[in-house]
């Protein structure tokens, strides 16, 4: 049985750190705008993936311009965003039926591969909600009013997206109120009571957010 899959697409970026009038998902990455080829990696791994892209109100009429200028036609829905990604998800989930599975990547991350997104969601179908993760590599300290200290890297992961769950869970960790620790999908969930798992994700998967970011992309890319 087919089971219905969608994916919310949170794209909010100003370009601050970028230093960039144009805000991080549109900026150019290969030839088109960075938002594109993350849409295009859903798309490639599903041509029946339902798509929710989630933009804040002042860039909705831009994307369609953008979209135009590259006949960019790969289909998606567009949710208007709220004041912090909580609200921008929730704004999405409110057309989103109670079945299936639902995902929700973060719009500068344009390179998360296929077996990334695939572990992802046949996890999320086995076990309720899956997210990807990557071993610590560097060294790693915790900082307390008494200085820092070392502790053991093993004990830690780096949390990517997409992060996927089945629709019931996700739609019923969003009737919480919002909390600041929310920093992601998964700290909603569990903060509902549900159990997340972890899957491997891929580490190209970056999140474009400095221009060295942008410039290890198009390496990558190229």
């Amino acid at each position: 049985m087919n089971i219905n899959k969608t994916i919310i697409i949170v794209a909010g970026g100003k370009g601050e750190r970028m230093n960039s009038q144009v805000p991080k998902q549109f900026l150019v990455l290969a030839g088109k705008p960075v938002l594109m080829h993350t849409i295009e990696r859903f798309h490639r791994y599903s041509d029946k993936m339902d798509i929710l892209l989630v933009l804040p109100s002042t860039q909705i009429e831009y994307w369609k311009e953008l979209c135009l200028k590259h006949d960019f036609g790969i289909p998606h829905r567009i949710v208007e965003g709220g004041i912090a990604r909580f609200f921008s998800v929730k704004n999405a989930l409110a057309l989103i039926q109670n079945s299936g599975l639902v995902g929700v990547h973060d719009g500068v991350r344009p390179l998360v591969d296929e077996p990334t997104i695939e572990r992802c969601f046949d996890e999320a179908e086995k076990s309720g909600a899956a997210i990807p993760v990557t071993d610590t590599v560097e060294s790693i300290r915790r900082i307390s009013e008494n200085g820092s200290k070392a502790v053991d890297r093993n004990e830690y992961k780096m949390v990517q997206t997409p992060q996927v769950f089945r629709a019931e869970i996700l739609l019923k960790s969003y009737t919480q109120p919002y909390n600041e620790l929310f920093t992601d999908d998964a700290s909603v969930a569990e903060a509902a009571g549900y159990t997340v798992k972890l899957v491997a994700g891929n580490r190209e998967n970056i999140k474009i957010t400095t221009p060295y970011d942008l410039k290890l992309a198009e390496s990558m890319l190229s």
